[in-house]
């Protein structure tokens, strides 16, 4: 990995009376950081940053957000771009290979993809070992970690052939996976992947296919769900992808590292939010019923919440909700939900958002989980996949996180530290003596 980190003049730190050198370094754009590396040693002292707000833990080339003006570039291509003119197997390649591919390479490519989504014929008995009523995460998480007992053939973190083949799996067999998921718990028969469809109709087949009859793929379906891993491909160092890039600091193989990104991401904090914003848009349930909802929301006293609005990182419009929207839109279109009470709702709640003081002024945006809810659900998949689509997505941004960071020469195995506020050193009281 080319380190691109560009040496600034240092700042100096007082502590204890004694004046600190700290380096500072720039990158290609965004803030800029202090190295703290040496503080420990310098000063016998940590840093206290719980959640890692203000902490960057890496280097990257991937991913850049700057959430004040709404902008989300991968490999510096703007996301709004990418959304509209790309497609999701070119993205996995910028993502993996650092470029946008030529004909010849995008050919390849699909082709390596296309030719992993097939899983050994033994892991479907795997899935027999879990209730039908599991939730679908929980397959997920178990399936993927599974993964890595059945392809040890590419388990050598320090060979980059096979750290390569490794990648090509995740993302090629993700999907093949996550329907499994679905259709496990519905009861029906899995459906084979077909090398003619492209990856998300070859995705949305798998889900919806039944063997009493023939399916043919809904090209507007087909776009929403390419349109829908895209915006969801990476999202730099957020929780999941820091969960995958710690287990990874290990060395740990792959498919376990991306398993723990997996039950990350269910956190409803993390993955679950599309669904929450779906259940709260359902809870209002009509436009009448908004004034009292708002008012609720507003009071001091009150434990409602306004779930899909604003973001850990984003504090202006998120980039991905405008797409989102119009990708909302021409779903119900096409399903003929157009007069979808939950749509008048989110459009209802929106208008209200944008331009009532209390939200902007606490930067209360939607964003893409407002919108993404509503477009999943009229796409026919339940609440319960929703998670489970995202984890599908964000593969391969995890994929190539892990991979940056088994490239990058500075990078050790995590290791936060603490302030320890328990007890001091005392001695042991034998039972007997114990009041």
């Amino acid at each position: 990995m080319e380190n691109k980190i560009v040496a600034k003049e240092s700042a100096t730190l007082t502590f204890q009376n004694k004046q600190i050198e700290l380096p500072v370094y720039g990158g290609s754009v965004g803030p800029d950081v202090i190295d703290i590396r040496k503080l420990y040693a310098q000063t016998g002292a940590f840093t206290y940053d719980p959640g890692f707000t203000s902490t960057a833990s890496c280097e990257s080339h991937l991913t850049y957000i700057d959430g004040d003006e709404g902008v989300l570039l991968y490999r510096g291509y703007p996301i709004d771009q990418l959304a509209e003119q790309s497609s999701f197997i070119e993205v996995c390649h910028l993502l993996l290979y650092g470029e946008l591919p030529n004909q010849a390479q995008l050919t390849k490519f699909t082709r390596d993809i296309t030719y992993h989504t097939m899983l050994h014929a033994q892991f479907d008995r795997f899935f027999e070992g879990f209730r039908r009523d599991a939730h679908p995460m929980a397959v997920m998480t178990g399936a993927v970690g599974a993964l890595s007992a059945f392809y040890h053939d590419s388990l050598n973190i320090d060979d980059p052939r096979q750290r390569e083949i490794s990648s090509h799996r995740l993302v090629a067999k993700m999907p093949t996976i996550a329907a499994r998921a679905f259709k496990y718990t519905l009861g029906q028969p899995f459906v084979t992947p077909r090398n003619e469809l492209d990856y998300p109709s070859n995705f949305l087949r798998m889900c919806f296919a039944v063997p009493a009859e023939d399916y043919v793929v809904n090209p507007v379906m087909a776009k929403a769900m390419d349109v829908f891993m895209i915006l969801h491909a990476d999202h730099e160092q957020n929780a999941s992808t820091s969960t995958v890039r710690l287990a990874g600091s290990s060395g740990a193989n792959p498919f376990a590292c991306i398993a723990s990104g997996i039950a990350c991401l269910w956190g409803p904090s993390h993955g679950g939010a599309n669904e929450a914003a779906l259940a709260m848009l359902r809870e209002i349930g009509s436009v009448d019923n908004i004034p009292d909802f708002v008012r609720r929301v507003k009071d001091p006293n009150s434990d409602v919440r306004l779930m899909g609005f604003g973001h850990r990182v984003y504090k202006n419009y998120d980039p991905r909700a405008k797409v989102m929207q119009k990708l909302c839109h021409a779903v119900l279109q096409e399903v003929g939900h157009t007069d979808d009470p939950m749509l008048k709702v989110a459009m209802e709640l929106e208008k209200i958002a944008l331009n009532d003081d209390y939200f902007v002024q606490r930067k209360l945006y939607p964003n893409i989980d407002f919108y993404s809810g509503i477009t999943l659900s009229a796409m026919g998949f339940p609440t319960s996949m929703f998670t489970v689509l995202f984890a599908l997505a964000r593969t391969v941004g995890w994929i190539a996180q892990w991979s940056e960071m088994i490239a990058d020469p500075s990078q050790k195995i995590g290791r936060p530290r603490q302030v320890y506020t328990g007890p001091t050193q005392r001695n042991y009281v034998p039972l007997s003596a114990r009041g």
